[in-house]
This record gives structure tokens, C-alpha cells and sequence, in this order.
């Protein structure tokens, strides 16, 4: 490949700095690895959403997603990491970085989103024959400083890209003016969360259906120790519409399942551990479950779903397209954090609303569990969860062809 003159401006200046030289914490894993870039901050949980998919679909990969800057507020308890799925940021692009974080993740695939190019890191992994895809691009992410000043770098990096999609007509037009072949520009939707699907066991599901036969219930996930009082308030008010009713209390932070145990029955509801063993009988008002394995099974059942850590400040909260993505409505209150693109996607599309205190839970439970309105709220989240489907099935099928082809030559 021929570089311009931008482009050898670039890689000298580049080199006359100093090098970050990366510091790993953790091998390279064995087998087959996915690179996803996140050069968008907002995008993470959309790019996260993306690597858990291709590791659903793909029996023993790995994903390395690196990023510029860690994201904002990132712990444990909100974005999981491991179970194949590895993060790490890029704090440069100078050559000996580069080639020390090329030589050790030795990425097979990677898939660029937004912008934001990076030329020795992606002229470096196209020479070592690693298969490039750029995704989700729009207009800022290539109208930098460098962008302005040295258009040339970006026409000598987009045609190392097998496939580009863009996002908008606007940045279909930004890259065809860089030099690309308008027939080599896909316009896509946005890049989004989707909402994962999450496991139950079949049995519980069955026998806990037939418990509850003609009983309504709503699913309050992730209930931190402020928010406890607020959930059982609502619930005392919306039994008084509604006798049968059966609020399934998933406590988590601060909250233990005991403690949940001991103060709904210091409220005189009847309550049941679901951990024990127990299913609910006709009597019971307030199943308690501290294994956030069985949130998929009471979303199934719950038709609302109030979603805890959404009252609390400096809580990162529940995220709700995974309540969307089971056909529950989603409740929830002001303080979602770094969910709240997700949460505003749901609530614009009237598959989600907000509340502020106990009376407006209580109240909008009362109504919610009514199938007529939940199946509309349903129907709208839904629509909100598949709305990148075929773009994360055309990444995926891009992905899969690539690694099948490796396989094949190795």
C-alpha cells in the first residue's frame, strides 16, 4: 500500500513520542478471538450487548473489547466481565504500543465501531492479515482535528475494511467524500443494546406457572436496602385492587434475603423463600429470591417489573432491556446511570414509566398487571429490543464467515 503524505506526516510524529507501553494483566485466552473497539463512549453497553451475542452464538470464543477510556462509573455490579469477554484501554497509537498489544491479544477478527481511527494500530493489524470491519460510523467520529487537517489519512485507512456500515445518509456522504465507493457504503440503523434473552429452567417455569394459575404478579429485581420500604409499601396499596396478587422481591447491594425475609414479616405479609425450595400456595404475598440466576424465570411470569437501584443514588441499577427482552413492562424510578439510554429508548416507545415514590409503584402496578395493559407495554419494549436485530445478525454472520474461514486454513 501506498501512503500519503498525510499518512507518513502522521506515522513520524507518532513515533517521536513517547510509548505507553501496555501492561496485561491476563494471557491471551486459548482458541478463537473476536476484537471489538469501542471508539464511542455512549456506545459500550451496545458493544458489550454485541460481544455477548457472538459468544452465544460461537462455542468457545473470546471478545477483547478496548476502549480510549474505561467507561464511565464501570463495576462489577453493573457490566459483567469474564465468561469470555476481556477488556482492556488503548492509551496510544504509538508503534512499539501498538505491536505489544498486537502481539499479545493476536486478534483474529475485529470490528471497528464509530470512528475515531487509529492508523498505526489498523495499518499494523491489517499487515498481520487480521480481518477489519467498520461498524456504527458516523460523521464525528471522522471529523477530528486530524480528520480536518489530514483528510488523506482517513482515504488510505477505509479501504483496509472489508465491510463499512454507517449509521446515517449524513455519514454515508462524510466517507464516499473520503474516497470511498458509494456501492462500499451500507447504511444501517444504530448500533444498540438489544437486550439479552435470559435462561430459566423449563421445570421451574411450568411448575411455578401452574402455582400461580389466575394470580397476577409483578417481579421487583435488584431491590437495594432504600428501596425496600418503598417495594412493600407499593405492594400492601396494590393488594387492595387486586387480593391475589404476588410480588416476587429479588434483594441486591446492602440487602440481604434474610433481612427482606425478616421485614415482610415484621410487616405481617405472608412470605415464602423461593432459595428454600418453597413454591408459593394461594396465601402467599411476597416470594423472596436472592439467586439473580432466576430473573429470567420471574420475568417470564411477572407481566411489570419494577427494577430496583433506579431510586438510590449512586446506584448503577438493573438493565431494562433485559426485562423488555421477557415481555415485562418496566418500572422504575430516577436514578438509572449509565442505563439511561436504555431506559429512554423504552420509556419514548411507552414500554417503560417512571415513578418517584411508593403510591405512584403501588398505583401503577395496580394497573399494569391488567393483561390488556401490560401486553400493549410489552409489545412496545419488544419493538424497542429488536430494533438492531439485522445489524447484529449481519455483524454476526460477518464474524462467524471470517473465523470459519481461519479455521478452515488453519
Amino acid at each position: 500500500m501506498v501512503g500519503s503524505f498525510g499518512l507518513s506526516a502522521y506515522r513520524a510524529l507518532a513515533r517521536r513520542g513517547e510509548a505507553n507501553l501496555p501492561a496485561f494483566d491476563v494471557p491471551r485466552p486459548k482458541g478463537e478471538l473476536l476484537w471489538i473497539h469501542c471508539a464511542e463512549a455512549d456506545a459500550f453497553l451496545a458493544v458489550h450487548d454485541l460481544a455477548q451475542r457472538q459468544i452465544n452464538g460461537r462455542p468457545g470464543l473470546n471478545v477483547l473489547i478496548s476502549t480510549i477510556s474505561m467507561p464511565r462509573d464501570q463495576d462489577e455490579s453493573d457490566v459483567p466481565f469474564g465468561g469470555g469477554i476481556h477488556l482492556v484501554q488503548i492509551c496510544d497509537d504509538h508503534p512499539d504500543s501498538v505491536t505489544a498489544f498486537l502481539d499479545h491479544w493476536l486478534p483474529d477478527c475485529c470490528v471497528w465501531t464509530w470512528g475515531g481511527l487509529r492508523p498505526n494500530l489498523i495499518l499494523s493489524a491489517a499487515e498481520r492479515h487480521c480481518a477489519l470491519y467498520l461498524i456504527n460510523a458516523d460523521t464525528a467520529g471522522f471529523d477530528g482535528r486530524r480528520d480536518r487537517w489530514l483528510p488523506d489519512v482517513a482515504r488510505n485507512l477505509l479501504p483496509l475494511f472489508a465491510a463499512v456500515m454507517v449509521r446515517t445518509p449524513a455519514a454515508a456522504r462524510r466517507l464516499i467524500q473520503l474516497g470511498l465507493d458509494r456501492n462500499d457504503v451500507e447504511v444501517t440503523t444504530a448500533l444498540q443494546a438489544g437486550g439479552q434473552a435470559l435462561p430459566c429452567n423449563e421445570t421451574d417455569l411450568a411448575d411455578l406457572a401452574a402455582t400461580c394459575v389466575g394470580r397476577a404478579i409483578w417481579f421487583a429485581n435488584g431491590v437495594q436496602q432504600e428501596e425496600l420500604q418503598t417495594v412493600l409499601a407499593a405492594h400492601r396499596q396494590a393488594l387492595r385492587l387486586s387480593h391475589r396478587l404476588l410480588l416476587v422481591l429479588r434483594p441486591a447491594g446492602q440487602l440481604s434475603a434474610e433481612d427482606a425475609l425478616a421485614e415482610a414479616r415484621t410487616q405481617e405479609f405472608r412470605v415464602l423463600s423461593w432459595d428454600d425450595g418453597n413454591y408459593p400456595d394461594e396465601t402467599t404475598q411476597v416470594l423472596i429470591s436472592d439467586d439473580i440466576r432466576d430473573a429470567g424465570l420471574f420475568y417470564r411470569v411477572s407481566p411489570v417489573s419494577f427494577l430496583g437501584g433506579s431510586l438510590v443514588a449512586g446506584r448503577h441499577g438493573v438493565d431494562p432491556l433485559e426485562a423488555a427482552a421477557l415481555g415485562s413492562a418496566v418500572l422504575y424510578g430516577p436514578r438509572v446511570g449509565r442505563h439511561l439510554q436504555s431506559y429512554s429508548r423504552l420509556a419514548n416507545a411507552g414500554a417503560a414509566r417512571i415513578i418517584n415514590d411508593s403510591a405512584a409503584l403501588g398505583m401503577a402496578v395496580s394497573r399494569l398487571v391488567a393483561p390488556d395493559q401490560a401486553a400493549i407495554m410489552a409489545h412496545a419494549g419488544w419493538d424497542v429490543v429488536t430494533e438492531g436485530a439485522a445489524l447484529t445478525d449481519r455483524i454476526t454472520d460477518l464474524v462467524q464467515d471470517t473465523l470459519d474461514t481461519l479455521e478452515g486454513v488453519n
